[in-house]
């Protein structure tokens, strides 16, 4: 794993998250997109290297509403860059941990990612992220 790609952030509204992380972070969002594999709508934070997602449900029986609903707004999973998303699944699930996938899916921002099941990577939530090309 290179670095942390980002930290995903669960939220109810777009409408209303956007505005107050702009604040927050004092930089607009850059960048907000659709990822029908995951059922979210993303917006997307820079600040430096470091990138927040807020990611909205696209359906209320999605996993972010469900998430939502169990744990309310906030943290929902942490990103890793890797160079090699294929070798990565394989050198941890042969380590041990399950992954929520058995191929790595599309995701926000022209990435591949797979993520880790909480109950193997001490409750987090863990995603994989490598650029598309």
């Amino acid at each position: 794993m290179e670095k942390i790609e980002h930290i995903g952030i669960a939220v109810k509204s777009l409408k209303n998250a956007i505005p107050l992380y702009e604040s927050l972070l004092g930089t607009p969002c850059y960048k907000t997109e659709s990822v029908a594999s995951e059922g979210v709508t993303t917006a997307f934070f820079q600040t430096g290297e470091n990138k927040i997602e807020l990611l909205e449900s696209a359906d209320p029986e999605g996993v972010i509403a469900k998430f939502i609903e169990k744990k309310g707004e906030g943290i929902h999973h942490i990103a890793f860059a890797v160079n090699d998303i294929h070798a990565e699944m394989n050198r941890l699930s042969e380590a041990g941990f399950q992954l929520l996938s058995p191929e790595p899916k599309p995701g926000a921002d022209n990435k591949l990612v797979c993520f880790l099941h909480p109950k193997t990577t001490g409750g987090i939530l863990v995603e994989l992220c490598m650029d598309k090309g």
